[in-house]
């Protein structure tokens, strides 16, 4: 009797205020280049890194989430940062979106490799290495960061295609009355025009 092969998820997560063009490439070249059955959008509730700006309402992030993504058969949303009570981290929103799955599961943490310098940092990052797998993103302009594997961190570098947007920029642009048709899907551009975001 063969076993099934182990699903093998990703989960990426981020503020997404708004999720752009260059959020969806991640996670399709991740999903590409290290085979994963399904990449999983995780809006942040209460980032406690992003303590320096206001963030957008969660509904509104997960909103705009959902649409991106909406296209893509790989892609799917988790609410478990945005349902839990206080400050998002890692850690919990591994354990939270494990839980939503019924067998095992191979979990993979998508994220910038620039992040990986401060990934010492984290709350009970030692749990989180022996939790998941990491795929690093080097973005362009980036180098790959330097790792010591002998921590027993397991890294999987993903080059990224160039796709030169940001959440930042995004929001910048509509502030001063830009366009972002064509830097974010087409359903997102419509939601922030309807719901006046991001305005100053």
């Amino acid at each position: 009797m063969h076993e099934l092969p182990i699903h093998r998820v990703g989960i990426f997560g981020g503020t997404f205020d708004p999720p752009h063009l260059g959020h969806l490439v991640a996670a399709s070249e991740a999903a590409h280049r290290c085979a994963l059955d399904e990449v999983v959008f995780v809006p942040a509730g209460d980032p406690w890194q992003k303590n320096d700006r206001d963030v957008s309402d969660a509904s509104a992030r997960l909103t705009m989430t959902r649409l991106a993504i909406e296209r893509d058969s790989r892609f799917r949303v988790s609410t478990c940062d945005i349902d839990r009570e206080g400050h998002t981290y890692a850690i919990d929103t591994v354990a939270d979106v494990r839980a939503e799955y019924t067998a095992p599961v191979d979990l993979n943490f998508v994220f910038g490799a620039d992040s990986l310098e401060n990934l010492h940092t984290w709350h009970r990052v030692e749990e989180l290495y022996m939790a998941v797998k990491f795929i690093a993103l080097n973005r362009r302009g980036h180098s790959r960061a330097r790792v010591d594997t002998s921590s027993g961190i397991d890294v999987e570098f993903v080059d990224m295609p160039g796709v030169d947007v940001s959440s930042s920029e995004c929001r910048r642009r509509v502030r001063v009355g830009e366009p972002v048709r064509y830097l974010v899907p087409e359903a997102v551009d419509a939601y922030i025009e309807e719901h006046r975001l991001y305005r100053s």
